[in-house]
Parts: structure tokens; C-alpha cells; sequence
């Protein structure tokens, strides 16, 4: 006996071994070490102290009884030598019986498999040859045992048979302590067969005691005196005489909640839980004590022996299979789960169970019973699918996960009362609401929980990798991963979990995108700027969405909506989107960087043209060097969409150039702010006389005013200062051109879009026209502020003041060739002829405001003609320079509208009177002479056949005619 429980040692010790090396050589574990943990009974515990040895001894002794009431094999009491002649009477005809067992191939037990040669087997048939004695060795009964049982049962059994008589009475009666090797074991004895009494008839009985009556109370005190005190059994005993009355009246008591048992049995052994912990131990002896995962060959005759004991344990055929289901569980989950075959075969008893419960619904204990086994089988199968990645792998998915999630889905079925369904059903994977709901949450708890192991994973690898090159941002080697186990889940989970849930893959990729997309979701609200990780990451979530997706899709193409329910729970990535994002938002910080940049700078410029030889701000170099550098990091970024969000940038870059420029001509002033308002139409006298302040003009200094021409250094609209100005404005112009053109010839040998490109021609194209308008706007302030506020003094509040003959425009032009000389020497070369050119426009533009608009100081006679073309000869000879200055025909240009009204200066008064009343009369409505002459508006349009340009030139005749032609028609008045 005990060699052999020593090989049974050996045995699992090697087989746990040989498990050990699987799982380490395994991707994923198939289970963890806590799975083989001892389950809790569902049948409850015995409110005695029982132990497994004794519940076991006393099944033993009811099969012999049962097996001796039925007429079975040594009904009388048989020596060793009959025995062994018994042993020896087997054929090979009973073998083949015992191998061919029904009750293995209804529930999908496999043949054992022969771990001996046949000549140990031929031996174990010689030792072990009837079912009886296959019991015992099951049943690890010793022969010893076996005797003295089976002599104590002969002599009661020929009297009457077990179901009617008290079991553990008998025995007390019939053992003498000479039946035992000492009185140790002796003692023992008796003292479990009265707590069987004890448990049977007091703490457990099928009927329930009566409060009323004493016997119960009787039946205690015996049992106490005589588990202090060895009770003395001899028929006349007084204590054993009451104690069979009394035992004899509890067990014999009837209810009609007994159901089919028979008035005339006795009730000690049928109550509940007492029962089913004898018959549990009889249900164990199906395992081969020699191989604990194996059911024995002889299991059809082991249980038709075992159903012998119906009757004394209160059995039916539905308790039997709630009790040979949970025993057959049990011994799978506590086993290493290393036989399949059990998880099967309870699997195939649970189907069973199912119609059973529909028959035993009236009865309480039996409901009991099977809540709690259900409940347990439940517990334990759900501790592995809602986490089914940790608990199985594609070697056991299909046969072992299968069972599991069908014994899981039948389990709450029976106890929610759901209707039968066949096991065609559940192979064929017809919808079944309750177990496309439980699957469901399997497949979204198990991928949770794998998440987070990848996860955890992935964190614990980059711990270990840190400073590797090449290697993958966190997030993308999650989508990686993510990815992989999603093809697992599809390739070998999904298949089995469709019988129960159509949807089953498109469940497992929706809850691994929610995994995922959460954790990018926080992952993008984190990003403060971006970077090539960043968007490596973004091309790893687009890739893993798609797979996800197609997965999805190709797991529903046989559903009702082609999986669009599934693919609506699938909220977007939308990575494109959020690289888009993420490299606007990147555009808007380095454009807003830009931005401020240039604000802060330029309140510092002082556009200072010795800064550099080419005379433009620093501050233009710096604001183009970053442009570049921005534009050029756009283009290393990692994305395909340059073409899409090259307008993004080319606005936001093109924004901060054009308010470098607008701030570059920010306080400049324009036109209206140099040029004098025009004062309103006077006619003067030959007899008056000017105001005394113009009668005597000071001589005008002739020396130079080189110093105010240089301007003050912390002066920002100085003439050199604007020159620089307008330099800058040049600079960044020819700058971008050279910009664009670079990075279109890097972006050309690169295999860049041929898009992309042609976009990059025109992104500076607006900065370039604002730098032209710029520039221009600088010219003409630069130019106003030069004639009108600069040289004033010697233009508009000195040129003709009195006598025209004594305020001529000599000292003007001396200053403005000052002035001249250095706009030409600090002014790119470039823009040179502009800035002179709008100078000269202005200063002919002045001459004529002096001369139609100088206001009361100023009037001329027809003698100052000839001073007033000279003196404008000189103004042209200034800018032509003897060649050296403007062009010839650009000065004609410019001065033919001065040239032109200049003759009007020599026309007398009389055809000037007719004159303007001609091209008065042309230009209004009315053609009747007689008609009073309008007065034209001022429209500074200036032209010798313009009204308003002759009506000044008579306001500003200074002789008679033309003043009282003035008030006669329009009641101008006199000159202050």
C-alpha cells in the first residue's frame, strides 16, 4: 500500500515538473500556480468534526451492506481463500466489458492509456479481479478492514436488509474489540459510528426533529457518556438496549416531504448535507488511486454498485448527477487542470444537470444543492475568462476554453431558470442572450486586463533599454503589441468565443481601441510641443487603428449590419487629424516665438545705418534666420501632409514678416502728415500792402545744415535712419526670393512633391508685396518729411515770401542737395532712384502747392515769370545733376504738369479771366454765358485747362483786374 502511494508521489512530482518546463517555454502561461488551489465544497461542511477517513469508511461499509441486501457476491461471509479463487474465475470477456464503458463515451471520457506492459497488467487483472474488490483498493480499505466488515454486515444482512436497518447501530453491536488489532482502533470506531448517529439523526436528518419530542435529547446524552466512557454493545446492555430504542424511533419517523423513500426505511444517512459527503466519497473511488486525473475502465459496473446506495443515502438519478458533475470538476481543477477530458465529461453532465433542474424545481434541497455547485463551478470558471489571456494559449484554447465559457454560460442560465437549449445549439453558436452577455464581458475584462499587462510590459522593457538607438517611443511600441495581440485574440480566441457571440472578435478590437485610445487621448493632452516621437507615435496609432478596424470588419461580414454597431463604438484615432493639429500648433508657437520676437526687437531698433556695410537693421537678419530655420525644421518633420499645412505655415510666417514690416513704417507718417493744408482763396491789391511781419524777410543763413540732415543717433525717423528703413525692406524682399528658391532646389533633391514645390514659389509672395508697398510707403514719408518738415524753413515758410525776387529758391536747393547726397550715399543702390525720384516728385509737387496754395504771404506779378521758371530750371538741373543724377526722361516725366501751368504765370490778366471762365463753363452743366460762374472745388489735380488751377493763379495776380474780377464774382475777400 504504501509503495504504491509512494509512485503516486513520484508520478505527479514529474508530471509537475515536465508542467513547469511548458510554462516557461511558453509565450503566455497557461495558468497560474493558484489555479490547483483545493475549491471550496458546495455541498457544506457536517457540523461534526467527521474526518474524510471516516466518512470514507463508512460509505465503504453501506456499498458492502447495499451489495449484500441486493443478493450480491459474498452474502455470507467469505474466508481469503474463497476470495482468491473468486480473483481467479475472471475472463478476458469481462475485461472487454469493463473497457467498452458507456457511461466514459456518453460523457467523453477517453480510454485510459497503459502505462505498463501487458504482463504488469495481466497482473494487476489477477489481483484485482472483481468489481467488489476494485472498490476496496479504490477505496483504500485494507483486506483487514474489508473482513471485519463484511462479517459484521453477513450477520445483520440475512435478518433484514440495509435500507431498513441503522447502520452505524449495527456496527456498534456486531464489532467486538477482538476485531481489531487494538483497542485504540476499536475505540475509534465506535466513537465515529455514534458521531454518525449523532450527525444523521440530530444535526442532519432528512426529517426535521420535533421540538416536542425527547428523544433527541435522549440520543445525546447517550452519546456523550459514551464518547467519554467506551460504551459497553453486548445485546444485554442496559445503555445499548436504550440506544437502539431510541435511534431506532428517530430513524424510523416518516414525513411526506420524503419523497419516494419507502415508510418502511430507516432515515440516518439521507439527510442533506450528511448524505452527500458519504456519496462523494464513494463518487471518488471513479479515480484511479494509482493515477488521481484517470477515471478507472470499470466505471460502468463501479457506479452500478455505487447506485446500490440510493436507497440509504436519499439518492436519485438528479442528485447523482449534480454529485458526479461537481466530483468530476473538482478533481480537474485541482488536478494541474492537466486532463481535458474531465472539464469535457463535466461539461457533457452539466447539459444533463440543466434538464434536471427543470424536473427538481419543488425541490428545496435539491435547489440548494445545485446553486451552490453551480455557483462554485461559476466562480472558478469566471476567475479564468475574465482573464482568459493569463489562464489558457492557443495548445489549450480550443479544447479546454470552450468547456470553461460553456460551463460558464450554462451555469447562469440554470440558476437564472432560462430555458433548455441542446448541445447542437451551443456547437452550432445560436445566439443565446444570456451568453452572448457574459462572453461579451469575458472578451472586454480579459483585454483590459492583457492591456495592462502589455503595458506594464512595455514600461518594464523600456526601463531596462533606456538609451538604445532606434528605439520605439512607448506609445508606438504599445500600438506594436496592441497590434500583435489582436491578431492572437482573432486567430485563436475568437473562433471559440463566436459559438456563444457573433461579434466576438469585433468586441475584443473595439475594447483594445478604447484601451488604447484612452491612453493616447491622455498621451496627446499631455504634448506640450512637438517631436519626431511624437509623431512616430501618431503613425503607430493610425496603423493600429486600421488593423483593428479590418479585423473588425472581416469578423462581421456575416452579421445583420455588417458590424456597423461595432464599428460606431469605435470612436476615430483621427491620428491625421491630431498630426495636423499637433503641426498647426507647432506652426502657431513658432510663429507666435516669432512674433514676439520681433516686437521685442524692434522696440529696441534703432535702425541705425553704420550697423552693417549693406546699411540695413540687424534686426532683419535675425528675424529671416529664424524664418529659415523654421521652414526648414517643416520639412524634416516626419508627416506626409507638407503639402496640406505648407499654407498653414507660409500664413502664420508670412503674418510675423508683414508686422516686421508694418512696424518698420510704424511712426513714419505718410503724405498728410508733412504736406501743409491748403488756406482758404483770398484776392490781393496793387495798393495793399503785405503784413509788416513780410515786408522785410531776414537774409537766409547760408551755411549748412549737414547736422540735421545726419540726424540725432537716439532719433528713429531721421533721414538716414529711414534710408535704413527702406534698406531693410530691400534686404528681407531679395532675402525671401533667395529663401524660397533654396528651399524649393532642397526640396527638389529631396523627392519632395513636385505640390509642395510649386507651393514654396509663392509662399513669400505677400511679405514680398508688402515689402514693395513698404518700401514705397517709406520713400514718399521719407521724401514729405524731407521738403515739408526738414527743409521748411527754407521751402514752404521761405520760397517766395514777399518779393519774390529776395526769396528765390537758391538756399532751398543748397540744403536739399545736402540732403540729396546723403540719401544717396546711405540708400541701397537698389532703391536709390526711387527714394531720390519721390523726393523730386514731392519737391515739384511743393513748387506748385507755393505757387496756387502759399496762402496771403505769397503774390505774384507777370515780371516774376521769368524768376519763378528759372528758379524751377534750377529745382530740375539739381536732380539731373549734370547726368549723374536722374535720368533726363524721368525728370521730363515728372515736371511736365509744372511746365505746363508755369505759362499761366505769364498770361495777362484779362485772357486769364477768359481763360477760366471758359474752362469753367466747359466743365459745368450750364453753357449760357450769362450764367453765373461757379466756384470750382479744389481738387489738387493741377492743370492749365483745370478751373480750380486758374482760379489761383488770379487769386495770387497781384495787380487789379484780377481782384476785382474775385469780388465782382465770387466776393472773395481781401488779403489779411
Amino acid at each position: 500500500m504504501w509503495s504504491r502511494l509512494r509512485n503516486v508521489t513520484y508520478r505527479k512530482v514529474k508530471r509537475h515538473q515536465r508542467h513547469h518546463k511548458t510554462t516557461l517555454a511558453a509565450v503566455t502561461a497557461a495558468m497560474p500556480s493558484e489555479c490547483t488551489e483545493p475549491l471550496t465544497s458546495p455541498f457544506g461542511e457536517l457540523a461534526t468534526n467527521l474526518s474524510d477517513s471516516e466518512l470514507r469508511e463508512t460509505a465503504y461499509e453501506i456499498l458492502v451492506g447495499a451489495r449484500l441486501s441486493s443478493g450480491g457476491k459474498s452474502s455470507t461471509y467469505a474466508s481469503d481463500s474463497e476470495k482468491n479463487s473468486e480473483r481467479a474465475a475472471a475472463t478476458p470477456q469481462t475485461l472487454t466489458s469493463r473497457a467498452a464503458s458507456k457511461v466514459k463515451k456518453a460523457l467523453g471520457l477517453r480510454s485510459r492509456r497503459k502505462k505498463a506492459s501487458e504482463k504488469a497488467e495481466s497482473e494487476r487483472v489477477k489481483k484485482v479481479s472483481t468489481i467488489g474488490e476494485t472498490m476496496r483498493v479504490q477505496m483504500r480499505v485494507s483486506e483487514q478492514m474489508d473482513s471485519r466488515v463484511r462479517k459484521a454486515l453477513s450477520k445483520v444482512a440475512a435478518d433484514q436488509k440495509i435500507e431498513s436497518m441503522v447502520l452505524p447501530l449495527e456496527m456498534l453491536q456486531q464489532l467486538k474489540p477482538s476485531d481489531f488489532p487494538n483497542q485504540e482502533e476499536y475505540e475509534a470506531c465506535q466513537r465515529r459510528n455514534l458521531k454518525l448517529l449523532e450527525a444523521g439523526l440530530l444535526l442532519h436528518p432528512l426529517v426535521p426533529l420535533d421540538d416536542e419530542n425527547t428523544a433527541p435529547q435522549q440520543l445525546r446524552e447517550i452519546i456523550d457518556g459514551a464518547l467519554e466512557k467506551p460504551l459497553e454493545t453486548s445485546k444485554n446492555n442496559e445503555t445499548m438496549q436504550a440506544l437502539r430504542t431510541v435511534v431506532l424511533s428517530l430513524a424510523c419517523r416518516t414525513s411526506n416531504n420524503i419523497g419516494s423513500v419507502s415508510e418502511t426505511s430507516t432515515h440516518w444517512a439521507d439527510g442533506f448535507p450528511m448524505n452527500l459527503k458519504i456519496y462523494q466519497m464513494l463518487l471518488e473511488a471513479c479515480f484511479d488511486v494509482n493515477d488521481e486525473t484517470s477515471v478507472i475502465e470499470e466505471l460502468d459496473e463501479v457506479l452500478e454498485l455505487i447506485k446500490k446506495t440510493w436507497l440509504v443515502l436519499g439518492m436519485n438519478q438528479m442528485l447523482h448527477n449534480l454529485c458526479f458533475l461537481w466530483i468530476l470538476f473538482n478533481r480537474y481543477a485541482t488536478m494541474d487542470q492537466a486532463e481535458g477530458d474531465l472539464l469535457s465529461a463535466g461539461n457533457n453532465l452539466l447539459i444533463k444537470v440543466e434538464n434536471d433542474a427543470k424536473a427538481m424545481k419543488g425541490d428545496e434541497n435539491y435547489c440548494r444543492m445545485l446553486s451552490s455547485t453551480l455557483g462554485a463551478i461559476l466562480s472558478w470558471a469566471e476567475k479564468r475568462l475574465l482573464g482568459y489571456h493569463r489562464y489558457f494559449r492557443s495548445d489549450n484554447a480550443e479544447s479546454t476554453m470552450g468547456c470553461v465559457v460553456s460551463m460558464a454560460v450554462l451555469s447562469v442560465k440554470i440558476m437564472e431558470g432560462g430555458e433548455g437549449i441542446s448541445n447542437e445549439d451551443h456547437i452550432e453558436g445560436n445566439e443565446m442572450d444570456v451568453g452572448q452577455e457574459k462572453v461579451d464581458a469575458y472578451i472586454k475584462s480579459s483585454l483590459r486586463a492583457a492591456f495592462v499587462q502589455i503595458m506594464e510590459t512595455v514600461k518594464s522593457s523600456k526601463s531596462s533599454s533606456t538609451g538604445q538607438q532606434n528605439e520605439l517611443p512607448f506609445m508606438a511600441k504599445l500600438a506594436e503589441d496592441v497590434s500583435t495581440l489582436a491578431f492572437t485574440e482573432k486567430e485563436t480566441f475568437s473562433p471559440i468565443l463566436k459559438r456563444w457571440h457573433p461579434l466576438a472578435a469585433g468586441v475584443a478590437v473595439a475594447t483594445l481601441h478604447s484601451c488604447y485610445g484612452n491612453e493616447l487621448k491622455q498621451y496627446v493632452s499631455s504634448i506640450d510641443e512637438l517631436t519626431p516621437d511624437i509623431l512616430e507615435v501618431m503613425k503607430g496609432a493610425d496603423k493600429l487603428e486600421k488593423d483593428l478596424v479590418q479585423i473588425a470588419v472581416e469578423n462581421s461580414e456575416d452579421s445583420e449590419d455588417g458590424g456597423k454597431s461595432i464599428i460606431r463604438e469605435m470612436l476615430p484615432y483621427e491620428a491625421d487629424s491630431v498630426t495636423s493639429n499637433l503641426v498647426k500648433s507647432w506652426i502657431k508657437t513658432r510663429t507666435d516665438r516669432l512674433k514676439e520676437w520681433v516686437d521685442r526687437n524692434l522696440q529696441q531698433e534703432v535702425w541705425d545705418p553704420r550697423a552693417n556695410r549693406e546699411r540695413f537693421a540687424l534686426s532683419a537678419v535675425e528675424v529671416l534666420r529664424i524664418v529659415d530655420e523654421a521652414f526648414e525644421a517643416f520639412f524634416l518633420l516626419p508627416i506626409t501632409t507638407h503639402s496640406a499645412l505648407l499654407p498653414d505655415l507660409a500664413t502664420g510666417i508670412n503674418s510675423c514678416l508683414q508686422h516686421y514690416i508694418s512696424m518698420a513704417k510704424f511712426g513714419c507718417g505718410t503724405q498728410s502728415t508733412y504736406v501743409p493744408t491748403m488756406p482758404p482763396l483770398t484776392r490781393c491789391s496793387r495798393r495793399s500792402k503785405l503784413p509788416s511781419v513780410f515786408k522785410k524777410k531776414e537774409k537766409v543763413p547760408k551755411k549748412s545744415q549737414a547736422g540735421t540732415v545726419n540726424g540725432n543717433e537716439n532719433d528713429s525717423f531721421g533721414t538716414p535712419q529711414m534710408c535704413c528703413r527702406i534698406n531693410t525692406l530691400n534686404y528681407i524682399q531679395n532675402e525671401l526670393n533667395v529663401l524660397a528658391k533654396r528651399d524649393i532646389t532642397h526640396l527638389s533633391s529631396s523627392g519632395t512633391n513636385q505640390d509642395i514645390a510649386d507651393r514654396m514659389e509663392k509662399v513669400f509672395e505677400f511679405s514680398a508685396a508688402a515689402c514693395v508697398e513698404g518700401m514705397q510707403q517709406l520713400c514718399e514719408a521719407t521724401a514729405n518729411k524731407v521738403i515739408f518738415q526738414d527743409l521748411s524753413h527754407f521751402f514752404w515758410d521761405g520760397l517766395y515770401i514777399g518779393e519774390v525776387s529776395s526769396t528765390r529758391i537758391d538756399p532751398f536747393l543748397q540744403e536739399l542737395d545736402h540732403y540729396l547726397e546723403v540719401i544717396s550715399i546711405t540708400v541701397h543702390d537698389k532703391v536709390r532712384t526711387q527714394v531720390i525720384t519721390e523726393v523730386m516728385k514731392v519737391s515739384f509737387d511743393g513748387f506748385l502747392m507755393v505757387l496756387l496754395a502759399g496762402g496771403p504771404p505769397r503774390a505774384f506779378t507777370l515780371q516774376d515769370y521769368e524768376i519763378i521758371d528759372e528758379d524751377f530750371n534750377f529745382l530740375t538741373d539739381l536732380f539731373w545733376s549734370n547726368g549723374d543724377g536722374l535720368p533726363a526722361e524721368l525728370i521730363d516725366q515728372f515736371s511736365t504738369k509744372v511746365k505746363d501751368i508755369l505759362p499761366l504765370f505769364n498770361t495777362d490778366t484779362d485772357s486769364l479771366i477768359e481763360k477760366f471762365k471758359q474752362v469753367t463753363l466747359e466743365s459745368c452743366a450750364s453753357s449760357s454765358a450769362k450764367s453765373k460762374l461757379p466756384l470750382p472745388p479744389t481738387t489738387g489735380q493741377w492743370s492749365p485747362t483745370e478751373p480750380n488751377t486758374v482760379l489761383r493763379v488770379l487769386c495770387y495776380r497781384n495787380d487789379e483786374t484780377a481782384a476785382k474780377f474775385l469780388k465782382k464774382t465770387y466776393h472773395l475777400p481781401k488779403r489779411l
